[in-house]
């Protein structure tokens, strides 16, 4: 059995990570990291410490009334993806632990393709 990080739990939710295939199981927010615990498997889990955040990026759809996924983009090891029940819970209590500045919205479809299309030629 893996050895949880965290002290103290603040959240404790059901979530989907969208790691490979994806997994069903736990988010635990805690005093020390994040943590996804699958559902049936205990080999399989993802524990992030608060220190090695870079970035929480959300998906906001409907100007804010529907977050389906987010991700925590790490220094060294990549993006992790997920989906939970109540995901502004959950971004509410990362936001305990992460700065303000780090927690953004990712581009929209639109916002995406009026950056490709007006972007400077940086080719020569």
């Amino acid at each position: 059995m893996v050895q949880s990080l965290n002290t103290k739990l603040d959240l404790t939710i059901q979530a989907t990570a969208f790691v490979g295939f994806t997994e069903y199981g736990n988010i635990m927010i805690g005093d020390k990291a994040f943590e996804f615990y699958h559902k049936h498997d205990p080999r399989k889990y993802i524990q992030i410490p608060w220190d090695e955040v870079d970035y929480v990026v959300a998906s906001v759809l409907w100007g804010g009334r529907w977050i389906p996924r987010y991700s925590i983009q790490t220094k060294k090891n990549g993006t992790f993806t997920f989906a939970s029940k109540d995901p502004k819970k959950v971004l509410k209590a990362i936001q305990v632990y992460v700065d303000g500045q780090k927690m953004v919205r990712s581009l929209g479809f639109f916002d995406v393709l009026k950056r490709f299309f007006f972007r400077k030629n940086k080719k020569k």
